[in-house]
């Protein structure tokens, strides 16, 4: 079911409605707060849809559910498994546009990386998601929905026992904080404790720096951030991630320490560095960014540079990347390296791309740049 029949008929997706929200939903209906956590236990935890399956609920309460209310998820399209047991779905929005969710297992735990835009609105040299322009912006139960639809993938699923969906990372297309309202939505909807009980440390939010609203996320949730910072100096991370131009690192950095001061624990803020051949990975780089994060409470996760064509760059060798992981080290801190994950299905970090209908012509600017380099 679209989009579009839901309009047409004014019935809402419950999906995408945290608690709070659907409270005021069954208010509307003449019903008592309780019945929001019953229906976001059936929609969330037991991924159930038909409302005559929602046993504890009275039926003509069924009844009116069935009239104004449906639960959808987006439509899978497509689905391939890595030989690393890396799972990415291609999912299918109104309007014809695709959007891309990779979960990766590891051990215990399983890590899906949710989109939170069709395309993205940032043009970061380096992710070939950009590249492929920007459409718009998710709806909540489109965020949502990607979760909902990774877990009930899994045949002969006990969903009182296995949770094949431990932690939550807003790393796939899009840059989720300028979608903020539908993903703070979502956000409260995966933490809470009748939907996914996701913690506040296993859920991230990825933000290539919008200074303005990581001051909005105060007060709002406690989730979990990543920089992804990519350069230690401004001159270079205008060039690599254009919103720097507008939101120096500077000012970034000290939007951050406000964040992490007002959480409740100590927390520390995970700064995404994606290493690029040449460019950003000499030791004079690793020198500059030891300086620049002094005093700020967080660990340092590398990313080898995952290649796409026409990019321009080339990943840095195994031992390059080693020899970077030790400067940091040696600097005092805690720096890991990404294992690259899923790239035999294009799932790795970087490659995403959907099926995005660009409206800001970039991704046909870049395709003539393509053509005229060869």
């Amino acid at each position: 079911m679209t989009i579009d029949v839901v309009e047409d008929t004014n019935r809402v997706n419950l999906l995408g409605m945290p608690r709070q929200k659907l409270i005021e939903f069954f208010a509307g209906l003449g019903e008592k707060p309780f019945r929001a956590k019953q229906v976001m236990q059936w929609i969330h935890q037991y991924g159930v849809k038909d409302f005559d399956d929602m046993t504890n609920i009275s039926k003509t309460l069924r009844q009116k559910l069935k009239e104004c209310a449906v639960v959808e998820g987006p439509e899978i399209t497509y689905q391939n498994i890595s030989k690393d047991g890396t799972r990415k779905w291609l999912m299918k929005m109104p309007g014809g546009s695709s959007i891309e969710t990779v979960l990766i297992p590891e051990g215990n735990r399983g890590t899906l990386c949710i989109s939170s835009q069709i395309g993205c609105a940032l043009d970061c040299s380096f992710c070939s998601t950009g590249k492929q322009g920007f459409n718009r912006n998710l709806s909540a139960e489109e965020i949502v929905g990607q979760i909902w639809n990774a877990i009930a993938s899994f045949e002969d699923l006990d969903r009182n026992k296995d949770r094949p969906v431990t932690n939550v990372v807003m790393m796939g297309m899009g840059e989720p904080l300028l979608n903020f309202d539908n993903v703070m939505d979502a956000i409260d909807i995966m933490m809470d404790d009748f939907a996914y009980s996701i913690s506040k440390r296993r859920l991230t939010i990825s933000t290539a720096g919008v200074v303005p609203a990581i001051d909005r996320m105060n007060g709002l949730t406690d989730a979990s951030i990543a920089i992804s910072l990519h350069a230690p100096n401004n001159e270079l991370r205008d060039q690599l991630v254009p919103v720097n131009r507008k939101y120096p690192i500077e000012m970034l950095l000290e939007s951050v320490q406000r964040y992490l001061s007002n959480l409740a624990d100590k927390r520390k803020v995970t700064i995404e560095y994606t290493l690029l051949a040449g460019v950003n990975d000499r030791k004079t780089h690793a020198e500059q960014l030891i300086s620049l994060l002094k005093g700020l409470p967080c660990k340092i996760n590398l990313i080898p540079f995952n290649p796409f064509p026409g990019s321009g760059y080339k990943k840095p060798s195994n031992n390059e990347v080693r020899r970077f992981q030790d400067w940091l080290t040696e600097g005092g801190y805690i720096t890991t390296v990404r294992t690259t994950r899923g790239d035999d299905i294009d799932a790795a970090c970087g490659q995403l791309v959907g099926q995005v209908e660009d409206r800001t012509r970039r991704s046909q600017k870049y395709i003539q740049v393509q053509q005229v380099n060869g």
